[in-house]
């Protein structure tokens, strides 16, 4: 077998891509952990800090179509590293809010920022996946996931030491935007070979979409909010739990997040040859069970090692489940290029959006405990939901059929 030889500068630009994705999981994982002390700095209650949280995704979910446009007239390259400084600099804001709407505000910007990025790096990932000639993609959302536990580890770090929030989101925008600025010259040179704009989504070539493709995929937009519920429960309140609910110190305030994304950075490592051997189906059926025990059995007896043990499991049992959604929705037939996609990811951003301010809300009422009951929920939903993914590959290469035809094939 012949042995391709990338050029040097294929293989700077995927180190490049790599850095995009870790300094943008760590930026806003170094927050997570001091939400405790902004709520009771502000005096805040569970609902008030979960709708503020809310801002950021509702952010994403309004700027996000933006992101096609920029990325056509500025560059995939451009927009990712001018987009990362820019987010540093409101998280820093975050740390200056004198008020809930301050705080909101800025967390709004933020994440309407993240939402461009987001798809600014995947852009720029797909463009050196396609000179690889392989698939590298999930590698790099593995690498986020170190990004986001090295950030979850600075900020207990820093809550732990009692360092002014001031002093360290400063200090980690800086170094993170100093990392990203320098990654600019690994990426690679040139316009983008297909820009596509995002903000037109249906309709573009005069085609009529089935009607049982839009239940389809809002099911399918289901199945991905469950992996979106999970992953926010890690970023938004297992520090509050922990320190409040279960009495841990504040340095162990971001641990919880650090063990969700820390095991779904071991399943999307695994993801890949999981998949390929036993399917999207089974593994995301498994995956659920394994959310709904772990988290579960973490919740029913609750301590701060169950607790952590939980969330570990939990960000095991989602680590694969995005991309499955997304890629089943892609590959439905019937409907216009690149239109499945486009909607998950939309109904991706409102359980985002939403998750928050419902937890928030459980907790007021009740307890936080009771509110990451959401967590084991969704867990469930994901072994009823996971029938619509694809079954194993035989022998044949032919997927076993998971969806009935909603229409013409492309």
């Amino acid at each position: 077998m012949t042995r391709v030889v990338l050029p040097q500068a294929t293989r700077r630009a995927r180190i490049g891509v790599a850095l995009m994705f870790l300094t943008n999981g760590a930026i806003f994982a170094n927050l997570l952990p001091r939400y405790p002390q902004i709520k009771a700095e502000l005096g805040l209650s569970n609902a008030a800090l979960g709708a503020a949280i809310a801002a950021f995704p509702l952010g994403a979910l309004l700027a996000g179509l933006a992101a096609g446009r920029l990325i056509h007239r500025f560059r995939s390259s451009r927009v990712g590293v001018v987009g990362t400084v820019f987010m540093a600099a409101m998280i820093l804001l975050v740390s200056l809010a004198p008020n809930w709407w301050v705080l909101a505000a800025c967390l709004f910007v933020g994440g309407s920022v993240d939402a461009i990025v987001d798809v600014a790096q995947n852009a720029h990932g797909l463009r050196v996946q396609r000179l690889y000639g392989r698939s590298i993609l999930n590698s790099f959302h593995a690498i986020w996931s170190i990004g986001a536990v090295l950030g979850a580890l600075m900020g207990s770090a820093a809550a732990g030491l009692g360092l002014p929030l001031v002093v360290h989101l400063g200090g980690s925008g800086v170094l993170f935007s100093a990392v990203v600025l320098g990654t600019y010259r690994l990426l690679l040179p040139g316009p983008e070979a297909a820009a596509v704009d995002h903000s037109v989504p249906v309709g573009a070539a005069g085609r009529t979409v089935p009607r049982r493709a839009i239940w389809v995929l809002l099911a399918l937009g289901a199945l991905a909010c469950c992996g979106t519920v999970v992953e926010d429960a890690g970023a938004s309140w297992s520090a509050l739990y922990l320190t409040g609910g279960l009495g841990a110190a504040a340095a162990l305030a971001g641990f919880g997040l650090v063990a969700l994304q820390g095991m779904q950075f071991v399943g999307r490592i695994l993801g890949d040859r999981l998949v390929d051997r036993f399917g999207k189906r089974a593994v995301a059926r498994m995956g659920g069970v394994i959310t709904a025990l772990g988290m579960g059995l973490a919740l029913a007896f609750p301590t701060t090692v169950g607790t952590l043990i939980g969330f570990g499991a939990a960000g095991l049992g989602v680590a694969t489940l995005v991309p499955a959604a997304m890629q089943t929705a892609d590959e439905l037939p019937g409907l216009p290029p690149g239109f499945g996609l486009t909607v998950v990811t939309w109904l991706m951003r409102v359980g985002f959006l939403a998750s928050p301010p419902v937890v928030g809300l459980i907790a007021d009422a009740t307890s936080l405990r009771v509110g990451l009951l959401l967590v084991p929920l969704a867990g469930i939903a994901v072994v009823v939901l996971s029938g619509l993914l694809a079954g194993r590959v035989r022998a044949t290469g032919i997927n076993e059929p998971a969806i009935i035809d909603v229409g013409a094939p492309r």
